[in-house]
């Protein structure tokens, strides 16, 4: 599963050797609710039910009943440039993953419950991103207009 070169075995002492995953999968939480044993995962295109099943089994030791899998398209989006051009993001592959009955799964809660502290952040740094637009268009400003102190 490692494409990754280790250093070659020489006899002696016992060496500590580390084999990593090329692999990557992200948690996702669906659109539509899943039944309580069943997972969604954001893996990369090369990845196979296969891999995700004996990833899971050998380095987290879940338990794994049936891996499902599918490509999902890549978003297509405008440049924000002078050109207006097209940007395809990578394709991605999503493996639903059923758990055994007796095993539930609940998506972590990153927030903590307290959504009105993120809205009040946010609102913070909103307010903080437009005092910059405006510090950054008055300098602008400033610049463009030759043969005039910056006094004024």
């Amino acid at each position: 599963m490692s494409t990754r070169w280790y250093p070659r075995y020489v006899r002696g002492n016992p060496q500590l050797r580390i084999f990593l995953p090329d692999f990557w999968m992200i948690i996702k939480k669906p659109e539509q609710p899943l039944p309580a044993n069943k997972v969604m995962f954001k893996i990369p295109v090369q990845m196979t039910s296969f891999d995700v099943k004996n990833y899971l089994e050998k380095i987290y030791k879940i338990p794994v009943m049936h891996v499902k899998t599918r490509v999902v398209c890549g978003e297509i989006k405008k440049a924000k440039s002078a050109k207006p051009y097209l940007i395809k993001e990578d394709d991605y592959r999503e493996a639903i993953v059923d758990l055994p009955k007796h095993v539930q799964f609940e998506y972590p809660d990153l927030y903590g419950g307290d959504r009105v502290k993120l809205e009040d952040e946010i609102g913070k740094l909103e307010k903080q991103f437009e005092f910059i637009k405006k510090r950054e268009k008055r300098r602008m400003f400033a610049e463009n207009r030759h043969n005039v102190p910056g006094w004024f």
